[in-house]
């Protein structure tokens, strides 16, 4: 079997130092990378859609169309995207898909200055960024075995989220304030900037991973076919690949008309929206924040199921948003649906990082992206279309019946039964 013969820690025990992970510089660089990164893609997120909306004045369906061009590359390269990886160190992948990140992100702002950025270009840029960020992504779920230990999975997991969401609480508030005063594209330089200090933080990281001679590939069509076959052949993977596909068409269906629901029918400023999305990613940092707590109380699968049928329902309020309630009201509903999502994709990932064999990560977390990733244009297109037919604020009561409709996938399947998720197989399957 082809691999890539990644050198982990030794599995001991987790430090014993009040400082805990902290103290593991390599683990250091990392969060500080993916933090600071993280910041600079909540402040674009939002900048990009203000740019469509506010200066370029595009309609729900371009805006739509603008998201789903970020996720349509996982259609045609997730998997070999995934078996590449497997074939080289994943932590110059990341290096690499930062600095190209840097240029395509800064490449907005510059033509705003000259005067010469159209509608075109941003779908253009979100397609190749799109095209990008499946290699970052790709190598960024594979490559946090070989920086610690198995036994830290969770607690890294966690402390990633975490500062994650915290740059999201803070990155829509910038991208606000820097739109009103600068104007929308500004955001986007900032974002281009942060890339730049993730590649500083990656390339220093010293986890030592071998990619696999020449002579040991097997042919990029066979390794694919590996990944594939595990997650298929996996009932638990399967089953978590199918969630988040049906979980991600209702969250990006949202996500295509949120901004437009805001503006034109709340009656929202650009920093209010920022304002807002900071609010809504408060949810998220509490969510990685009680992944942790969750599990060691409940149990990983168990909670899981308690995130997704307790409390992703709050998203029902935000539809009611300047009408039966208090925009206040339905941003803290908004946000508590978060924290559910983002506590159990914290519990999901620190499953695939421990349960999948270490030599074929990639490729099966690349299978099970390419299934779940490949429904947010759908997603997204088809909450552009109904926002333009239906309303923003229709749309989002369908979407958010579509989101919820995702825990019955989870009780339909053996998940629903366990406490906890289960060990890595002992012996790997046949592929």
């Amino acid at each position: 079997m082809t691999s890539v013969d990644v050198q982990p820690p030794p599995q001991v025990d987790p430090p014993r130092n009040r400082w805990g992970l902290w103290s593991q510089g390599d683990f250091r660089k990392l969060w500080i990378g993916e933090t600071t990164s993280g910041l600079g893609t909540a402040v674009g997120n939002v900048a990009l859609a203000l740019v469509a909306v506010v200066t370029l004045n595009a309609g729900p369906f371009m805006v739509g169309l603008l998201t789903a061009s970020a996720w349509v590359p996982w259609l045609f390269i997730g998997l070999p995207a995934g078996a590449w990886v497997d074939r080289w160190p994943r932590l110059r992948v990341m290096l690499v898909c930062d600095l190209l990140l840097l240029v395509l992100f800064g490449s907005v702002p510059v033509a705003g200055w000259f005067g010469a950025l159209t509608m075109a270009q941003l779908v253009v840029v979100a397609l190749l960024t799109g095209a990008v960020k499946v290699f970052f992504s790709t190598a960024y779920g594979a490559v946090l075995p070989s920086v610690v230990a198995k036994s830290d999975l969770l607690e890294a997991n966690v402390k990633l989220r975490s500062g994650e969401s915290a740059a999201e609480i803070a990155g829509p508030g910038v991208a606000g304030l820097l739109s009103q005063a600068f104007g929308a594209a500004s955001g986007l330089l900032a974002d281009s900037v942060t890339y730049l200090v993730s590649a500083i933080c990656v390339g220093t990281i010293r986890a030592e991973e071998t990619p696999p001679p020449p002579s040991e590939r097997r042919g990029i069509l066979r390794e694919i076919g590996e990944g594939v076959r595990f997650l298929v052949h996996d009932p638990y993977l399967r089953t978590l690949a199918c969630f988040g596909a049906v979980g991600n068409l209702g969250l990006n269906g949202i996500q295509a008309v949120q901004t437009v629901f805001l503006v034109r029918s709340v009656g929202v400023e650009p920093d209010g929206v920022g304002l807002v999305f900071a609010v809504v990613s408060i949810g998220g940092l509490a969510g990685a924040a009680l992944a942790g707590r969750i599990a060691r109380r409940l149990g990983t699968a168990r909670g899981l199921l308690l995130c997704e049928l307790v409390v992703a329902p709050f998203i029902f309020l935000l539809p009611l948003a300047g009408e039966q309630l208090p925009l206040a009201v339905s941003a803290v509903a908004w946000s508590v649906a978060v924290c559910g999502v983002v506590a159990g994709n914290v519990l999901a990932g620190s499953f695939y990082q421990s349960y999948c064999p270490p030599a074929m990560i990639g490729r099966i977390r690349a299978s099970a992206s390419t299934v779940n990733y490949s429904a947010i244009p759908v997603g997204a297109l088809l909450g552009g279309y109904l926002g333009e037919v239906l309303g923003a604020r229709t749309t989002i009561w369908i979407m958010a019946g579509v989101l919820l409709s995702a825990g019955a996938v989870l009780l339909a399947s053996p998940l629903r039964a366990l406490r906890d998720f289960p060990e890595r197989p002992e012996a790997e399957p046949a592929v």
